[in-house]
């Protein structure tokens, strides 16, 4: 009988041990956040998917489709395409694709690239119900993103060809004969 009264009286001491945690828990300022009405601010060194770096004074990305960061990814995820229209000099962007469901976030591409024209999104909220809703299309995002800062997508204007000035032809003057 003494032992039934004993864990009676140990239970009870334990319940009213837990009652008063729970009671001083429930009365401080919550840490959570309610996602979705409420997000916290992601840190600069944040690494989601690249994105093309824009400029957007002149309303364009700053790839020049050298391929570094192709070559440089160890995850074989980016895959760029370029064509040189006729009379230009350099090739122009096509295409740049990302398979991010390969991506490491190793950041060689980001590192490799000597225009600094790939950066990191903060982009966070990444959902989808397939694989294939995270292989991105890298320059349709870029034109996107400008349209919701309010700018234009301008690619640069393409340098005329060069055309030299005739040169006057130099006239033989026979000597004259006085």
């Amino acid at each position: 009988m003494v032992k039934y009264f004993t864990e009676l009286f140990s239970g009870m001491k334990s319940l009213l041990v837990g009652m008063g945690i729970t009671a001083r828990v429930g009365m401080r300022k919550p840490i959570t956040v309610h996602y979705p009405f409420e997000t916290l601010n992601v840190t600069k060194n944040f690494r989601s998917h690249i994105e093309l770096a824009l400029d957007p004074e002149k309303g364009f990305h700053k790839c020049i489709t050298c391929g570094m960061c192709e070559r440089a990814c160890p995850s074989g995820c980016i895959t760029i395409k370029s064509e040189k229209p006729e009379g230009a000099k350099k090739k122009e962007l096509v295409a740049y694709y990302l398979d991010y469901t390969k991506c490491s976030l190793c950041a060689n591409c980001v590192e490799s690239c000597p225009t600094d024209a790939i950066e990191f999104s903060n982009d966070y909220k990444l959902v989808g119900t397939s694989r294939h809703d995270f292989h991105f299309e890298l320059l349709g995002r870029a034109k996107k993103r400008l349209e919701k800062m309010g700018k234009a997508w301008t690619p640069p204007e393409a340098e005329p060809p060069k055309t030299e000035a005739p040169k006057p032809k130099a006239e033989a003057t026979a000597p004259t004969q006085a």
